[in-house]
């Protein structure tokens, strides 16, 4: 394969915008768009990342995005209680709002969060092509949240038919269903794709039911996605995407008189609006590609109390409107240059009725961006890239980032790789205008500055696959929450009603090494398998920060023992590491084994089924939380 000639063809495949092809394994030619933003293959990028399929999804019968992305190395996933409940992504160990959740290009990052963290919980797979995770600092091509890195969900768009539909109901364990239905073809000019899903659950207490609490808290999710293309000419394109969840938990809480976690009644209802509207447009016989995009996404919180008249004793909405100009021009077949500018405006209205005033925080924000990129093989063999982007913010004014990375196939199937990376996040609307804000001292962006090493190696023709990853991240005016009990001064004289206020002091460093391999065995057996090392301390105190293990695994074995019938088992484990920053309350090692297997009885007609946490491991994810138990589930499926 010659990369100069493939770089050239590859970026005429799709005008600038999600929808690839699926893939069924992750090889050196596997086409991705998420390190660059055009589609390029995996191996010239120098980035780390990992590609979850469709048929991944499938074969595992995976129901939560989340699940999903917990295979991947060196990132892991936080939910507090059982599925529906909130869920932290913790992206080699930075802060749950430090890593980008794009869904098919939308920013599903929410405004009116504390930090402005996804609400990764509400993400069921339904629809979808592909999801890529890319780590590390990211902010050159994607701006703020991108210290962690970047998880881009794409939905399914075109085929080779007019009109493919796939339908699937399943039940289980703590009273659970759910309904799937997705469509998608190519009619004409028009490539299309759409899908709706209802998931419901009574699922376990969010509060440990082992510390007595007996009381399920159930969850309910509405979601539904689009993603459209119309070629109005060879040259022109027009794209329209939309997202929308809504979902309702219950949830526990700490109520008088002993306000420690237990069982409550309290519930909340959540939805997110996302939309897409752009043009594509293809010049100078393709080689400059033009992308005008429009995004808009709404969030409305809103949680209740029986126990309170009203019962709502909290709201928070969010808004974010972003403009988004993208170039990318092949100045020859060796050299591609991309730029762009984005101008994103986001609002917040919250308030909660244990607020020390009765007026709800409102705020908003404007942040515009700018970026370059420049991709050339001097030699075929060799890959290099180099970006820098400037953002101008109202709050904090300018953030400078840079990206520096090469790809090097010293042999044909080893691949030497290594890139340097910026990252900052933006002040949440929260932190800045809420009455926690800084009465003193504007807050600053959180920055962190990364950089890896790795080797990738093909054996066997192919048959396997192996990576190797060290990385390294440091980030510094990490936002954090100041305590005024006991301390007098300026700031907290102001913020005495309050009790404190949020002040930028923290700074980590994380470091770790991630081992991942793919095996195709035989033709009917495969395994997947990964390991990551993480090390992320707490510069000024030297302890690991809450919550990061510092031992993590992954494993899948699939058996296709004949054409009709899959089986596999899957064992995910987690290690011990701390609830709290200051090492106090240790959380336990977790390992949990799931089975799953289908059967073909027909073309159109399939039946599945698995077993999740085959052990019934009960381990907390959380201190306090409870984790869910031995669960089995069945289901059908059905295509046309």
């Amino acid at each position: 394969m010659k990369r100069t000639h493939l770089l050239s063809s590859i970026a005429v495949i799709a005008a600038l915008a999600p929808g690839l092809a699926n893939a069924d394994g992750l090889t050196p030619e596997t086409v991705v768009v998420t390190a660059t933003r055009t589609p390029q293959p995996l191996e010239v990028t120098g980035t780390s990342m990992s590609v979850i399929t469709a048929k991944d999804l499938e074969t595992q019968q995976i129901d939560v995005v989340g699940d999903a992305l917990a295979q991947t190395p060196g990132l892991a996933i936080v939910r507090n209680g059982g599925i529906g409940q909130s869920a932290d992504i913790l992206l080699r160990g930075a802060e749950a709002g430090q890593t980008l959740v794009l869904i098919d290009g939308v920013r599903i990052n929410d405004p009116s969060a504390t930090s402005g963290f996804a609400l990764l919980g509400d993400v069921l797979a339904n629809g979808i092509d592909r999801i890529e995770v890319l780590r590390g600092p990211q902010s050159t091509l994607y701006g703020s949240d991108a210290i962690g890195g970047v998880v881009n969900i794409l939905t399914k768009r075109g085929g080779d038919k007019a009109f493919s539909l796939r339908s699937q109901a399943e039940g289980g364990s703590f009273d659970t269903y759910r309904f799937n239905l997705s469509a998608n073809g190519t009619a004409g000019a028009v490539e299309y794709g759409a899908a709706a899903n209802y998931y419901g659950s009574n699922s376990v207490s969010a509060a440990d039911a082992r510390n007595g609490n007996s009381e399920a808290d159930g969850y309910h999710n509405l979601g539904m996605t689009g993603n459209l293309r119309w070629h109005a000419t060879d040259a022109v394109s027009f794209d329209a995407r939309l997202y929308y969840t809504h979902a309702r938990d219950s949830f526990d809480g700490y109520p008088p008189p002993t306000y420690t976690f237990q069982d409550t009644h309290q519930y909340g209802r959540n939805s997110l609006l996302a939309a897409y509207g752009g043009m594509n447009v293809s010049l100078l016989g393709g080689r400059f590609l033009n992308r005008f995009a429009v995004t808009h996404s709404d969030s409305d919180r809103k949680t209740f109390d029986p126990t309170l008249t009203p019962a709502e004793d909290f709201f928070a909405k969010g808004g974010a409107t972003r403009l988004e100009y993208q170039g990318v021009f092949n100045v020859g077949a060796a050299n591609q240059a991309t730029f762009g500018a984005e101008s994103e405006t986001t609002t917040l209205s919250t308030h909660s009725v244990y607020d020390p005033t009765p007026d709800a925080t409102k705020g908003s924000d404007r942040i515009n961006g700018y970026y370059a990129q420049w991709q050339t093989s001097p030699i075929d063999a060799v890959t290099l890239t180099g970006g820098v982007r400037y953002d101008d913010d109202r709050a904090f004014k300018g953030h400078t980032s840079v990206k520096l990375a090469g790809a090097w196939q010293i042999f044909d199937n080893t691949t030497l790789r290594a890139n340097y990376g910026d990252g900052f996040k933006a002040p949440s609307l929260y932190e800045l205008f809420s009455l926690y804000s800084n009465p003193v001292v504007a807050l600053a962006p959180e920055v962190a500055k990364g950089w890896e090493a790795g080797v990738d190696q093909g054996l066997w023709n192919g048959r396997l696959r192996a990576s190797l990853t060290y990385f390294e991240r440091r980030t510094k005016n990490q936002i954090d929450f100041f305590s005024c009990y006991g301390v007098t001064s300026t700031a907290c004289t102001l913020r005495a009603a309050q009790g404190g206020y949020y002040f930028n002091v923290g700074r980590s460093r994380a470091t770790g090494v991630e081992a991942d391999i793919s095996a195709k065995l035989s033709d009917t057996l495969s395994v997947t398998a990964n390991y990551t090392n993480l090390t992320d301390v707490d510069l000024a105190t030297g302890l690991q920060l809450a919550r990061r293990p510092q031992n993590a695994a992954n494993t899948v074995v699939t058996w296709l023992p004949s054409s009709a019938l899959t089986l596999g088992v899957g064992v995910d484990y987690i290690g011990k590491r701390f609830d709290d920053a200051g090492h106090f309350t240790p959380l336990a090692a977790a390992a949990h084994v799931k089975l799953f297997g289908s059967f073909k009885l027909s073309d159109e007609w399939e039946l599945f089924g698995r077993v999740e946490n085959l052990f019934d491991d009960r381990a907390e994810p959380a201190a306090g939380y409870g984790a869910m138990g031995r669960a089995f589930y069945a289901g059908v499926r059905t295509s046309l």
